[in-house]
């Protein structure tokens, strides 16, 4: 994920980092001018993050670099620290989201599959920024297309609350659940579902009095 939405930002200019995670993508949008940190208001010019995917070229990067600045989990991840930037985009991908909005991120065939990370920090932080935007995108189905990834109502984890989730992203579309009722969030996720899910899926909104 940080790779793919890294390569699409080549022709930006002046964003910053704040990341938990620092690949060798963010690495060439600094070398390229795209990432300098000036607009920051907190640690400005500074690219912060926790850890970094490294070779040896990496390494030597990050060696003594001044424009890099590790911090520990409890900075990078809390929420409260990363609203202090202005315009914060987070961008996390998820397993599945049900009709209310609540979102599954680590639960999978009966098991928990992996841990939350800082994935609800960021959503949180970038929720709470002036201006900023929290997306969780996810392809609609799995398994060749023959599972929705939009379900009826999560039964294991919840990695996201509903009331922390902002903007959901498909391949059928982008959604904004911000400040929206029960009833608009259904309708809302219901439209970027796969068509062919949809019918089922308005069947059981309207089952459990969601619609």
């Amino acid at each position: 994920m940080p790779d793919a939405v890294a390569a699409c930002l080549v022709n930006h200019r002046d964003l910053g980092i704040h990341t938990e995670l620092f690949t060798p993508r963010m690495r060439a949008l600094i070398e390229t001018g795209a990432v300098t940190g000036r607009r920051k208001k907190l640690h400005a010019r500074k690219h912060v993050f926790t850890f970094a995917v490294a070779d040896a070229e990496m390494a030597a990067f990050l060696h003594e670099n001044p424009g890099l600045e590790g911090q520990p989990c409890s900075v990078t991840n809390d929420p409260a620290v990363i609203s202090k930037n202005e315009n914060v985009v987070s961008i996390n991908s998820i397993a599945e989201v049900d009709l209310y909005g609540q979102v599954n991120a680590e639960f999978l065939a009966d098991h928990e599959f992996s841990g939350v990370g800082g994935q609800h920090d960021f959503v949180r932080g970038a929720y709470r920024s002036k201006g900023g935007q929290s997306f969780l995108a996810f392809y609609s189905t799995a398994q060749g297309g023959t599972v929705s990834r939009v379900v009826p109502r999560l039964e294991g984890i919840v990695t996201d609350p509903r009331m922390d989730v902002h903007l959901l992203a498909t391949e059928h579309g982008i959604v904004n659940l911000k400040g929206r009722s029960t009833r608009e969030r259904a309708e809302q996720i219901i439209s970027i579902a796969h068509p062919k899910f949809r019918d089922e899926l308005l069947r059981e909104a309207k089952r459990h009095q969601l619609l």
